[in-house]
């Protein structure tokens, strides 16, 4: 098993755990050398506020930024929203505008997925996205979830062990 503080590596990408500097840099506005252009988009500073409220969010089995490996550039956010309930964690992710269309969401997700398979107790990792978000359905199926269910304008997708 992966120790849960330790960066995952993919083929283009390195997702590692924020740090407490980041989050404090997304929540008051201050950019930081190696974001890219349009990094922090909004779904980063929702959950950059609200690290105080769920320090396992911060580390651990929590929440990374999606970097890309070549440039060194964060690109976007992932994570976890920790502690599993009935044996299932529900992960989150945004990829900035200037690098979508490039497979990194499902290349994180797929990763961030298999990760969270390893820790104690979980059986499910599961996703939802708006029917209005095809890109994000796309995102989920190509990194090997299967769709669960459909409720109003939300589908529900799940990867869990073999």
């Amino acid at each position: 098993m992966t120790s849960p503080d330790t960066d995952l590596t993919t083929e283009r990408l390195v997702l590692r755990p924020w740090t407490t500097a980041e989050a404090t840099a997304v929540v008051d506005g201050t950019r930081l050398a190696d974001w890219a252009e349009d990094f922090p988009d909004e779904g980063d500073r929702v959950i950059a506020k609200l690290f105080d409220k769920n320090p396992a969010w911060l580390g651990a089995y929590g929440h990374r930024l999606i970097i890309e490996r070549e440039s060194t550039t964060v690109v976007g956010s992932i994570g976890m929203f920790w502690p599993p309930a009935d044996g299932a964690v529900e992960i989150g992710y945004g990829v900035v505008a200037s690098r979508r269309g490039r497979g990194y969401a499902t290349e994180a997700a797929r990763a961030v997925a298999e990760f969270a398979l390893t820790a104690t107790g979980v059986g499910t990792v599961f996703a939802t996205a708006d029917l209005s978000n095809p890109a994000s359905i796309r995102v989920l199926e190509k990194a090997g979830f299967e769709h669960r269910s459909t409720e109003g304008d939300t589908v529900r997708y799940a990867f869990a062990k073999a």
